[in-house]
Parts: structure tokens; sequence; C-alpha cells
């Protein structure tokens, strides 16, 4: 069962709150100046419609109709229930979720129409206009704190959006630093000991050989030993060498790095001990992961990412499933091209897609 986050939750919270408001009504216990039925077809279909435009993905055509029958279909209810009581939430609540959906200066329109309504079902009901705009402004001042309210959680979630993939990108670029760092030394030191020890020891190498043929038994024994002993030493550096060259970079490390301490979202990193690849492909690889995390982050509503990186006769295979919403229509964007490019720059290949959640499967030759 998936995790609910805070959105859900509050979610759920003015759902309970919308039916519990109606609840007299439902129950029969506040009459209504249309037909029952009516007026509960008529709650339902807000509901209905509230929820289509609370959970779809993007603002879209049938979000935005959805969302102005919640707003009509609210003023109808309110305004058949002479003894209103507690319904005028529901008024809040369509403010409140509109922050989602339609721009602000809409949001204060839809603001000053429900107070409008609100007014005017106070007045149908015979009371005092002082009252009636008493009430109204009561409301009229929770509205804008829940549209005000709902705009800064959408703010402040943006925002930390944007710090998190920041923070994939800052963690990313220092693990590939780090790892061309350590490749730069490896060679450097490749170098120096081939060009100064291994040299020298040649040097040394062709003197005692040369020294070998010359007369005296003892010193012919000495210089033989020494010639060995000259020659393994070549043999152990030319073999270091090799091993500094060879050295294959840490993907496990690599990769965790990247996925380190990620608010809202927790990432498992699995790479079987047989892995085996080089500067290019860890690079490569780092770079899937980022891409990942990143559209994890900001587009598949998900708590949770596996990523898997295993290897076959084939080459080595990453393989990344969230458990977000999915993607049954995806139109690959820029990172998702880029992605693809590169690892088909080394020879491999992507594939993508998912509607319970999203995978990323990534393939690159062994090395």
């Amino acid at each position: 069962m998936p995790k609910l986050g805070s959105e859900e939750w509050s979610g759920l919270a003015m759902l309970v709150v919308s039916v519990a408001v109606a609840g007299p009504v439902l129950f029969d216990v506040v009459q209504t100046t249309i037909p029952r039925g009516w007026w509960i077809t008529l709650f339902t279909l807000l509901i209905v419609a509230l929820l289509v435009a609370a959970v779809s993905e993007r603002p879209t055509r049938l979000r935005y109709i959805a969302y102005a029958t919640t707003v009509v279909s609210s003023w109808v209810v309110v305004l058949t229930a002479p003894n209103m009581g507690l319904l005028p939430v529901l008024l809040v609540v369509t403010a409140a979720v509109g922050a989602y959906i339609i721009p602000l200066r809409l949001g204060f329109v839809v603001v000053g129409l429900n107070t409008a309504v609100l007014a005017f079902g106070i007045v149908q009901q015979a009371d005092p206009v002082t009252e009636a705009m008493i009430s109204a402004g009561f409301y009229l001042l929770i509205q804008l704190a829940a549209l005000l309210g709902s705009v800064a959680l959408i703010r402040e979630q943006r925002m930390r959006r944007e710090l998190t993939e920041a923070h994939i990108d800052l963690q990313a670029a220092t693990v590939l630093l780090s790892e061309s760092a350590r490749t730069t030394e490896r060679l450097r030191i490749s170098r120096d000991l081939h060009d100064l020890i291994g040299h020298q020891l040649t040097v040394l190498t062709l003197e005692l050989e040369t020294a070998r043929h010359r007369d005296g038994e003892r010193a012919g024994e000495h210089i033989e030993r020494a010639n060995f002993v000259a020659r393994e030493l070549l043999a152990d550096v030319r073999a270091t060498v090799g091993e500094l060259r060879a050295e294959p970079p840490d993907l496990t490390q690599a990769l965790g790095e990247v996925v380190r301490n990620l608010p809202g979202l927790d990432v498992w990193v699995d790479v079987d001990a047989g892995v085996r690849i080089g500067e290019q492909q860890t690079t490569a690889l780092v770079r899937t992961v980022q891409e990942v995390v990143t559209n994890t982050i900001r587009h598949g509503d998900a708590r949770e990412l596996w990523i898997e990186v295993s290897a076959d006769e084939t080459g080595v295979i990453l393989t990344a499933v969230d458990d977000g919403r999915g993607a049954s229509d995806l139109v690959p964007g820029n990172g998702l091209r880029g992605l693809t490019e590169r690892i088909e720059a080394l020879g491999g290949d992507v594939t993508y897609g998912g509607k319970a959640g999203f995978m990323v499967t990534a393939r690159v030759p062994a090395t």
C-alpha cells in the first residue's frame, strides 16, 4: 500500500469535512428548498467534480471543467439549504483547491463570487443585513486564508523540489569530479613510475648486463644476483602500473553518494558484486541515476525508488523503478532524450515506461 503524504492526508481531511458539514441535510435533519433527492444528487456531483479536479495530474480542459462544476454546484448546494449551518465550509474548500488549478488572480475572483453568493443566501433567510455582512466577512477571511495558505504550500513544495534537484545535480557533479580526479591521479602515478623508476631500472639492468661479462668470478656472481633483483623490481613496477590503470571505479559508492539524503524520497541501491565497468560507463550510469531521481521527484509523486545494477554476458544493466503514478502516454523530454543519447553513444540502449510506477532500464556494454 502506497504511503500517504501530507497532501494526501489533507485531501482526505477536506473530503471528510465536506461530507460532515452536509450531514444534517443528508440525514434529513435540515430541509432544502428543492427535493432532497435532487439536493443529494447535486452534492454528489460536487464531491465527484472536486475529486476529479484535485487528482488530475496537470491542468487540462477536463480539470478546469470539473473545478467550474465544483464551484457552481457548491453555490447551488449552499443556496438551496436555508438553514445552511456549516455548509459555507464547502465554499472554503473550493477556494483552497482552486490554488492548485487556476491562477491566483482567478482564485480571488472565486473567493469574491463565493462571498457574494453566501451574502445573498443569508439575506434570503430574512436575516439582518448587518448579520449577513458579518457572516459573509467571516467566511471571506477564512477563504482568503485557505487560498493563500494553499498558495504558500505550493510555493514551498516547488522550492523544496528545486532545492532537491539542485542537491542531486551537485552530488552527481561531486561524484564525477572525484572519480575524474582519482583517474587523473592514477594516470599521473603510472606515468611517473614508468618514466622515472622504470627508466632508471632499465638503464641499471643494461649496465649490470654489461658488467657481467667482465673478468672476476666473484664479481660476476654478485652482478648476476643484482641483475636478477633489478629485473624482478622492474617487473613489479610494471605490474603496479598495470593495476593502477585497471583499478575499477567504486560504482556502489558513486551511486550511493548521488541518492544520499533526499528529502521525501527513500532510495535503495543494489549493485551486484560482479559488476566491473570503466570510467565512461560509470559516468553514464551516474548521469542515468541523476536523471531518474530528478524525474521521480519532479513528476513521479513517488515515495520510494529502487535501483539495481547487475551484469550478464551482454554488459551491465541498470534498472530503476518507483512507486509513483507512472506514465501510460509518455512524451520524452530533454532529460530522457539526453539520457538515451548518452547510453547509445556507448553502444547501449534505454527503455522506459510503466503505468503502475515508472521504470527505466539502461544497458551498457561490458568493458
